[in-house]
């Protein structure tokens, strides 16, 4: 519905009165994140949730399976499928968890359950941590399968290092992180599904998605007859069975045909037919593209929060330009820095998204709809907060050791 402010002073109180609720609803349309772009159908929930979940940490499942074996590595795996699932459907379910009210944002839901302040620091610092570590890595990732293609078709050239690569990966992002909200980038993230289950599409940190899915679900219209939680379920089930279709094949049948002798990331282990692994590489790149600017929404719409609602910026394409590139800026400078792929993707899997995916919806969920004490819900959120816990333990500590063994022997920008 479109707000009509009136002119007249009469209707509304003072002049000064207007002009600042005008300023309000300005600024308030002008960040990442707002009410008037709620015109998402429930295929870009699909296909956002899709750029969001799957990326380039596919390529690690085959020499992860090499770690844990048939067993463990096929529960694991099915376990992860599952119980992010349920949690996903938890975050959507309790976007209008209060009649009237939308939470567009993760910490928003947090400061409900938790409190205006505390919900806060619990939130925000994981879900930066999540988004900022997701996109540092998706430059390592893009920079590399960029390499990896070139290097395919033209030869490795000693005088291009990976930094260069990734210089060019990151050059993409100062344009395309001026488009406004999730709506504008609609294009970009289509474009990265279609690449994600092309040839050998990729699933980066495979279930991370739960740290956008609010914001993504702002742009979906609700009305009470038809609540906006629809739209987006539907859109999450689409997504998860194509991450299915991706995710199990590729850990699966990597492994099962190159066992033990299958590199840390699968597309280096293939070398022929050339075309093809090529191929897969340059598509890599594309849905990497698309994936960094879905996780950079939720921190620019937080800049530009803090820019112009806090320290009373005036909304301005050149604000916009400064802040969102010193990001793009500030994700590169960090990727050229510390290339360590497998290891922060260990590192950051662990550390940051266990809490955000698998456990803290589950505990807001128990905080704000108070299933019954010992009932089938109640038991089934503790369950996977003892394993989401265990996870983040226990991944954090080996991702941390395979970064200081990956710093031993590395020089900076080489």
């Amino acid at each position: 519905m479109e707000i009509i402010v009136p002119s007249n002073k009469n209707h509304f109180g003072s002049e000064d009165e207007n002009e600042r609720y005008e300023e309000e609803i300005e600024k308030d349309n002008w960040i990442a994140i707002n009410s008037s772009t709620r015109n998402a159908k429930w295929w870009y929930s699909a296909f956002h949730n899709v750029t969001a979940m799957v990326g380039a940490g596919v390529l690690c499942f085959p020499y992860s399976m090499t770690e844990l074996g048939w067993g463990p590595g096929v529960t694991a795996i099915t376990l992860s499928w599952i119980i992010t699932l349920y949690t996903l459907w938890q975050m959507v379910e309790m976007h209008e968890t209060i009649e009237g009210k939308r939470f567009d944002r993760y910490h928003e839901l947090g400061q409900y359950a938790f409190g205006e302040k505390l919900g806060l620091w619990i939130v925000v610092p994981q879900q930066i941590m999540v988004i900022v570590g997701v996109d540092i890595v998706y430059m390592i990732s893009g920079g590399s399968s960029l390499k990896k293609f070139h290097d395919l078709l033209t030869g490795e050239n000693k005088h291009l290092k990976l930094t260069h690569f990734i210089t060019i990966f990151a050059s993409v992002h100062f344009a395309l992180s001026q488009l406004p909200n999730f709506n504008s980038i609609s294009g970009v993230s289509l474009a990265a599904t279609i690449m994600s289950i092309s040839a050998l599409g990729s699933i980066a940190f495979a279930y991370s998605g739960h740290n956008v899915v609010l914001e993504i679900q702002s742009a979906m219209p609700s009305t009470p007859q038809s609540p906006s939680k629809k739209p987006m379920w539907k859109g999450v089930i689409a997504a998860y069975v194509i991450v299915a279709f991706c995710y199990f094949p590729v850990a699966f049948i990597g492994y099962w045909i190159f066992g033990n002798s299958v590199d840390e990331i699968i597309l280096v282990t293939l070398n022929k037919p050339t075309w093809l692994i090529a191929m897969a590489n340059l598509f890599v790149v594309i849905h990497l593209v698309g994936s960094y600017q879905i996780y950079a929404m939720p921190v620019y719409d937080m800049m530009e929060v803090v820019l112009v609602k806090k320290l009373k910026f005036k909304p301005s394409w050149y604000l916009r330009f400064l802040a969102r590139n010193t990001y793009v800026a500030f994700t590169m400078l960090v990727a050229l820095s510390f290339p360590f792929f497998d290891g922060l993707l260990g590192f950051f899997g662990g550390f940051a998204f266990a809490p955000t995916t698998y456990f803290l919806p589950c505990i807001i969920w128990l905080v704000t709809q108070k299933p019954r004490r010992y009932g089938l819900s109640w038991f089934t959120n503790w369950v996977c907060i003892v394993l989401g816990v265990a996870l983040m333990i226990v991944a954090a500590m080996g991702g941390l050791r395979k970064v200081i063994i990956d710093a031993k022997g590395y020089k900076f920008y080489s």
